[in-house]
């Protein structure tokens, strides 16, 4: 899992709110991909699709062994109000600094309270955290018990 990859994808997505894009393409990967999905679970962006550089595809094809290298994911930006609904990805866990929390340490970052280096969940954000279980939301990963390294946060 590269980290490096993950914060270029934060900031072009912060980035490409700002700008008020309706979609824009990142790298596929698995990461980027769970990731992905995992936004639009929690209605941060609007769809989710592959496709080329240049273009979405109009339905799911699997990537290949040749493909893989030129497959991009194409995600819907959403906004409320002329305002973007993701307004700030910030990268929790740096490449130099990992952080990994257990279960009471991920509870009481959701119930508002700092725990080590991450301070509290606020009102509307989204943490995500990538388990032994895959990435998953915070709140996910304390129903399930369960801890691992956060990855970013999302406003």
């Amino acid at each position: 899992m590269s980290l490096v990859n993950l914060a270029h994808i934060c900031s072009h997505l912060q980035n490409a709110a700002r700008a008020r894009l309706g979609t824009t393409s990142i790298p596929y990967s698995k990461l980027h991909l769970a990731l992905s999905v995992g936004l639009l679970k929690e209605g941060f962006i609007s769809s989710v699709t592959t496709g080329s550089p240049s273009s979405p595809d109009a339905a799911f094809t699997p990537p290949t062994q040749t493909t893989i290298s030129s497959k991009r994911l194409w995600l819907g930006l959403k906004y409320y109000e002329n305002e973007p609904v993701m307004s700030k990805l910030t990268l929790v866990s740096k490449p130099t600094q990992r952080i990994w929390l257990g279960y009471e340490d991920l509870k009481q970052i959701g119930l508002g309270k700092d725990a080590g280096y991450v301070k509290g969940a606020e009102m509307g954000e989204c943490i995500f955290v990538s388990t032994d279980r895959g990435v998953m939301e915070l709140r996910e990963a304390v129903r399930k018990m369960t801890g691992g390294q956060v990855l970013c946060r999302v406003r």
